[in-house]
């Protein structure tokens, strides 16, 4: 426990809630010590509802006790965690009742464009022409470029915030499934079933267009622990993205594990903990080109990866032999549609893609974008559209231009 702090009625009960409603609780308690300021990640939150269900979760001092313990990060976190924690869950003994506090989520921003001019003007009186200006909050745009490994506390609960919204969607492809439509190829089968409605009179052409599709979209999420200053941040984007469906997403550090499931919980902090559950391997080494061969074998060849657009969210430092991760960047470069890498680390000032994994992998790499804050993530959200970003390319799209997909 960090420090001493005051003390606690082991008799005081924390408001009662149901099972499947405790954890929401304590989720909101978490926020709200974001908001204050504390810097509580996903494994603090994640160590604070371990420590809740061993302990007794109905009992105020077992609450409170473990929050102290794992959610607060140094000296400066405990008078924030003293004050949310008597807001957040009332009185404690010996104190007067303070309210409940519930802040609703601040609105986001929206972009508006309004006339740069101002003052006020008789009514008769026209306004001289002026270029439109963005109504944005200045400090939204700087947190859009600002690296995420430097952001605080109150700076990645806004960017927390900021990602939920994300969308994400794989570039579109025809299928063959045919649909009704104006324009396109004739429909025999329909026209046919016309003219016999009809007793043959002469009727108009029925026609059908193949539907466009999304392709499936594979994300593998660098874990280790040179990535632990961008995971966080770049689950959440997963996290968003796996809402949209056909988004498959793996983390990878020294062993592989599927988290598309813990992910589709709605609520992105109870999807942070199920994953922090599942993955045992948190800030330990890389193993890419081990880990790349297990996915090839059990769930790339099979289907996953065919056709697909797969996006590898890491920095490029590789344990083992990089010839091994580069032959398995080529087994993969074959089988899917296009193989987009984001480098957290490319955006820093005379970076070269020198690190042994890095180098072995970028010549089977489609698009190689920068992943290190939440602009960086919008330009790969772009790319793995399909659109023309001027993202830098390896050697792999070249060799896609002569080659179907």
């Amino acid at each position: 426990m960090a420090g001493g702090g005051r003390a606690q009625s082991g008799r005081a009960r924390v408001p009662a809630a149901g099972p499947a409603g405790a954890d929401a609780v304590l989720l909101g308690f978490v926020r709200a010590l974001r908001a204050a300021g504390v810097d509580a990640s996903a494994e603090r939150m994640y160590a604070f509802l371990r420590a809740v269900a061993v302990l007794r979760p109905g009992m105020r001092a077992d609450v409170y006790a473990a929050g102290r313990a794992t959610l607060c990060g140094g000296p400066d976190d405990l008078e924030r965690y003293e004050r949310v924690f008597a807001a957040y869950f009332g009185a404690t003994a010996g104190s007067p009742p303070l309210p409940t506090v519930r802040t609703p989520p601040p609105p986001r921003p929206r972009l508006r464009a309004r006339d740069a001019s101002g003052g006020g003007r008789s009514p008769g009186e026209r306004e001289p022409p002026a270029p439109p200006t963005a109504a944005l909050a200045s400090s939204t745009e700087v947190l859009r470029h600002r690296d995420i490994a430097a952001l605080d506390a109150v700076e990645r609960a806004q960017l927390h915030r900021l990602l939920a919204a994300f969308a994400l969607r794989g570039e579109a492809r025809r299928s063959a499934r045919r649909r009704p439509a104006r324009r396109g190829e004739v429909d025999p089968r329909r026209t046919v079933r016309e003219l016999l409605r009809r007793g043959g009179e002469p009727a108009r052409l029925r026609r059908h267009a193949r539907v466009d599709r999304p392709r499936r979209v594979v994300l593998l999420v660098d874990v280790s622990g040179s990535m632990a200053p961008y995971a966080d941040a770049l689950l959440r984007f997963a996290h968003a993205a796996a809402r949209g469906g056909r988004t498959e997403v793996f983390t990878v550090g020294t062993r592989l594990t599927r988290v598309t499931r813990e992910l589709s919980a709605r609520d992105p902090d109870l999807a942070m903990a199920a994953v922090a559950a599942a993955v045992p391997d948190w800030r330990g080494g890389t193993r890419l080109g081990e880990l790349l061969r297990e996915f090839l074998n059990r769930w790339g060849q099979r289907g996953m990866a065919r056709g697909a657009i797969v996006v590898l969210l890491s920095d490029g430092w590789e344990r083992d032999d990089p010839a091994l991760l580069g032959a398995q960047m080529r087994r993969l470069h074959a089988l899917a549609h296009r193989v987009v890498w984001a480098n957290p680390r490319k955006a820093r000032p005379g970076y070269a893609p020198t690190a042994a994994g890095m180098a072995a992998a970028l010549p089977s790499v489609d698009a190689f974008v920068e992943g290190h804050s939440l602009a960086a993530l919008e330009r790969l959200a772009a790319v793995v559209r399909g659109a023309d970003t001027g993202a830098a390319v390896g050697a792999g799209a070249e060799r896609r231009s002569t080659a179907g997909p």
